[in-house]
């Protein structure tokens, strides 16, 4: 078998009233057998997308005419003989990971099992989930809300718990009282007067749901060090299960010191790429909770070795996802398979229809679960009609 041609498709966006600047970005990869896999560019969100799909497009011309089932060697040649995959970055990573996700999905069509068989079987076969990114509101998926008192807070967690998730995730210090999100500064000593609104919204999730759910608190490093560590003090009272990315991954010490200073576990991980960019935040016993996305990780070969190596320190993986359908598929093949899974996150981006329609098939958690999809493969494809009414590019 051999790969013949590699489409970059730049998804039609559909949701362009719900949702600003959603971009998802497919790799398909196209074999003489007539078997195409496919992965996705995890750039949808953010500033970014034009750069991955650039980034696929000059990757493609690499790899015509190799065989799809060296997953291994092609990431490897991508990285080393490409000069810049071995300086890394969101960028570079991105495009390996959407090729390497499309290979593994040709393994598995090719060899008729899902991707789990391939990554050592099945560990479980239901996954919890949790409902993600709740100061946007819950329950009515198409409507976006923004979220400014308390009580509107509360009233999202009894939502999310109404429908069966016993986790949620939530950025209390996202939005302002004026509905404005990223407009505070939330760095320094004098933050605490703007973290005091985080601290009271947070309160009213809990005082409304009690401790039927279990609750992760998001920050975006919207915070810096010394803020970090405060507001991390203030909800201690409040059982966080995990405070995710306090501060920026890029200087592993802060995140230490934030660790070492805060009574609730460190969740991170969507911003750090491949296993040599994971290695400080093991060897230091930096993060409890790693977030791998499989879009710009590496891919499934290397989101499957940093969950290994997390396994080594004790960490538990919850592989991060805020993409399309292809993404959410190939998550729960990697998760499903590994024996350090914590929880799957379900983005409130995943239940909007323009998303799900892009796709053949619409998985979705029931009661709070998600169950395994047994197609080949990593059971996900782009519709034809997607396929036809979306701009691309084809490497021959």
């Amino acid at each position: 078998m051999k790969i013949v041609s590699v489409d970059i498709i730049d998804v039609k966006n559909p949701l362009q009233s719900a949702v600003a600047k959603w971009r998802p970005v497919v790799v398909r990869i196209n074999t003489d057998e007539g078997i195409s896999g496919f992965g996705e560019i995890g750039l949808a969100y953010g500033v970014g997308a034009s750069a991955g799909f650039g980034m696929a497009k000059d990757f493609a011309a690499r790899i015509i005419g190799l065989d799809p089932m060296r997953t291994e060697y092609i990431w490897d040649m991508l990285q080393k003989k490409t000069f810049w995959g071995q300086g890394g970055g969101t960028v570079v990573s991105a495009g390996m990971s959407a090729i390497d996700t499309a290979l593994w999905d040709i393994k598995g069509k090719a060899l008729g099992v899902p991707c789990y068989q391939l990554l050592g079987g099945k560990c479980r076969d239901e996954l919890r989930t949790y409902a993600s990114q709740l100061q946007f509101g819950w329950g009515d998926a198409e409507k976006k809300e923004i979220l400014t008192t308390p009580e509107q807070y509360a009233k999202a967690a009894e939502k999310a718990l109404e429908q069966g998730y016993d986790c949620i995730k939530v950025d209390v210090n996202e939005i302002d009282l004026e509905g404005h999100a990223k407009k505070r500064n939330l760095y320094g000593c004098f933050a605490e007067r703007d973290l005091k609104v985080g601290y009271d919204r947070l309160k009213a999730i809990r005082e409304a749901v009690g401790d039927q759910i279990d609750i992760i608190v998001e920050a975006h490093a919207l915070t810096d060090t010394t803020s970090a560590i405060q507001f991390g003090r203030m909800i201690e009272e409040f059982r966080i299960s995990a405070y995710e990315e306090p501060v920026m991954s890029l200087n592993p010490g802060q995140l230490k010191q934030v660790h070492d200073n805060v009574n609730i576990p460190i969740a991170a991980g969507e911003r750090v790429f491949t296993r040599w960019g994971y290695r400080p935040f093991f060897e230091e016993h930096i993060i409890d909770l790693i977030q791998p996305d499989l879009g710009t990780c590496g891919g499934l070969s290397e989101g499957k070795k940093i969950c290994d190596m997390g396994h080594l320190y004790d960490t538990t993986a919850q592989i991060h996802v805020c993409g399309g359908p292809i993404m959410t598929a190939a998550s729960l093949q990697l998760e499903c398979a590994i024996p350090n899974f914590a929880i799957h996150e379900l983005h409130r981006y995943a239940l909007l229809e323009g998303n799900r329609v892009t796709c053949k098939y619409d998985y979705m958690p029931e009661n709070g679960k998600y169950k395994i999809p047994d197609l080949p493969g990593i059971g996900q494809e782009l519709t034809d009609k997607c396929i036809a009414e979306s701009p691309k590019v084809t490497v021959k």
